[in-house]
């Protein structure tokens, strides 16, 4: 069903009511994804698997896909799938537990690769980056050459959306996987990706596009026609400017290399759903030890415990306790995150169990693993988070 609302005025002119900044028509954005990640890097390690119906997925009774070949979507396979039902539609198929040590070793040699490619690198992910070419006089060229060269050195091949901002290079890297190389303007990816779902846009969920589908907007042409002022009014001032912006591909962000972390966390999927006390307490006071473990390493400690708790039944309940100061004491995480598991009680037996530290702070090198009171001035040069690679 299409959305009918009349619009009392052009959709592009209440956008521009709305605008904060200007659009940067003259950026040139890339977005580089390698492609099936995972199962790509398997594919170096073991050239036999490629051609293949390749799954990389854990061993478990509730294990999921991570990554799947393009030779094992055909089937129907792909990721967050079980992997039990994955080896239903394809019982041929090279099951692999990922290597997630492997992963990261080939992720930081594409990524220096990448870092050479431009002056401004955006890493999101351990396969994909947003590049910013806009100083380059053949920006084209340079990213061809940078998949040639991914491709001589790692022996991963790429995917590559080329755009006048992130929103467009991310859609057109995703529009002709695997080894695609798109390059639209912001009006072309209108036209081209009209009678697409809203989800495929970066930053729609699943619980949006649900809302969207109750107002009957199947496609991002039908949110293109929707009037600001209703989007505004089902989804909030912010958000519903911001679809109507996404609905046109408009989009001011910039490619940075700083990126602030603001959150870690460590959570677990149990083959069996668990109900002993005991057994839910150990498993959390492990996650939360292991959780801040990396977090000294690394110079981070936060303020905002919090667990999360998701039933047999796949309800999913959160609660928090924020702390005077910031932590990465992995015994104060665990005792607090076993104080809110113990308020809470669950009254079903837990599928699920997860600790998160947030409210970030950096530490300093030599001090105390409690890390800086919340207002603690720190250094200039530790007063941006850096990009960290996923836990």
């Amino acid at each position: 069903m299409r959305f009918c609302l009349a619009v009392s005025h052009p959709p592009d002119a209440a956008l521009d009511s709305l605008s904060v900044l200007p659009e940067a028509a003259d950026r040139t954005i890339a977005h580089l994804d390698v492609d099936a990640f995972y199962v790509s890097v398997e594919c170096c390690r073991r050239p036999e698997l490629r051609g293949a119906p390749v799954v990389v997925a854990g061993s478990g009774p509730r294990a999921v896909v991570t990554t799947a070949s393009y030779e094992a979507r055909r089937y129907g396979i792909g990721s967050a799938m079980p992997a039990a039902k994955a080896r239903r539609l394809c019982p041929q198929a090279i099951f692999l537990a990922p290597d997630f040590a492997l992963y990261k070793q080939v992720s930081r040699e594409l990524m220096a690769l990448v870092r050479a490619a431009a002056t401004r690198v955006e890493v999101v992910g351990l396969d994909e980056a947003y590049l910013d070419l806009t100083e380059l006089s053949f920006p084209h060229a340079a990213m061809r050459r940078l998949v040639a060269v991914i491709a001589e050195r790692t022996g991963l091949t790429c995917s590559v959306g080329i755009g006048p901002n992130k929103q467009v290079a991310k859609v057109a890297s995703d529009a002709e996987k695997p080894t695609g190389f798109v390059v639209l303007t912001r009006e072309q990816a209108c036209t081209r990706f009209a009678q697409a779902p809203p989800a495929l846009i970066p930053g729609i969920g699943p619980k949006t596009a649900t809302r969207l589908r109750a107002l009957g907007v199947r496609t991002i042409e039908d949110l293109a026609q929707v009037p600001v002022e209703l989007l505004r009014e089902r989804f909030g001032t912010n958000a519903g400017r911001a679809l109507a912006r996404m609905a046109h591909f408009e989009h001011d962000g910039e490619v940075t290399d700083e990126r602030a972390v603001v959150s870690a966390s460590r959570e677990r999927t149990f083959d069996h759903d668990l109900s002993d006390p005991a057994e839910l307490q150990r498993a959390l006071a492990t996650m939360a030890r292991e959780l801040c473990g990396s977090l000294s390493k690394q110079g981070r400690s936060g303020r905002t415990v919090s667990i999360k708790v998701r039933l047999g039944d796949f309800s999913t309940v959160t609660r928090a306790r924020t702390l005077p100061q910031a932590t990465s004491d992995g015994e104060v995480v665990a005792d607090v995150a076993l104080g809110l598991l113990r308020e809470y009680r669950p009254s079903r037996p837990v599928r699920l169990l997860g600790v998160r530290l947030a409210g970030f702070h950096a530490t300093s090198a030599d001090g105390p693993g409690a890390g800086a009171p919340a207002g603690h001035n720190l250094p200039a040069a530790m007063a941006t988070d850096q990009l960290l690679l996923p836990l």
